[in-house]
């Protein structure tokens, strides 16, 4: 399987919503851990990168305007 390079300012879509109703985060930090940010409502959230890849739908949008 294909590694998808992540990069800080991408926005994805993950499997399942945030409390708030949001599914679309922010990448602030990549690397082992990813930080990410709840576009609903601003909630910040560290996780592991094996748990962010198998959560990660889809990518939104790419940092450098590339969908």
């Amino acid at each position: 399987m294909e590694k998808i390079p992540y990069r800080i300012g991408d926005v994805v879509r993950m499997k399942k919503p945030h409390p708030c109703g949001a599914n679309e985060w922010e990448l602030l930090r990549t690397g082992m851990d990813f930080r990410l940010k709840c576009l609903g409502c601003g909630h910040l959230v560290m996780l592991p990168r094996p748990k962010f890849e198998k959560m990660v739908r889809a990518v939104v949008r790419r940092a450098d305007g590339q969908e």
